[in-house]
């Protein structure tokens, strides 16, 4: 059996953005949840703002290769479009083990 994949993304929406925005890039990342190969998808806007307003993406994929058919897909593409106008991120990527050894650090 074959690792899934954990994707998760912090966004940092800029200073100033309104509300409307805000709720705009959640709902384009929230979106998301159904595509191919997607086995979990939450979207939350972080409730400690001492940084400024943080959008939290957690997801989970089937495997590493659909979460790169994930990376290629046009409603991904124009999620990123917003995001790039509304804030800095940081990614966090990496294989996700199942069975036995899950619950393991690495």
């Amino acid at each position: 059996m074959s690792d899934a994949y954990r994707h998760v993304v912090l966004f940092r929406l800029h200073d100033g953005t309104d509300d409307a925005t805000r709720d705009a890039a959640v709902a384009a990342l929230a979106s998301l949840h159904d595509l191919p190969g997607v086995l979990e998808w939450t979207v939350r806007v972080s409730d400690d703002t001492r940084k400024g307003v943080v959008v939290v993406e957690n997801a989970l994929f089937e495997s590493e290769a659909a979460f790169r058919a994930f990376q290629a897909h046009p409603r991904h593409a124009e999620a990123g479009a917003l995001l790039r106008e509304t804030a800095d991120w940081w990614v966090g990527d990496y294989p996700e083990p199942r069975g036995r050894d899950a619950d393991e650090i690495t």
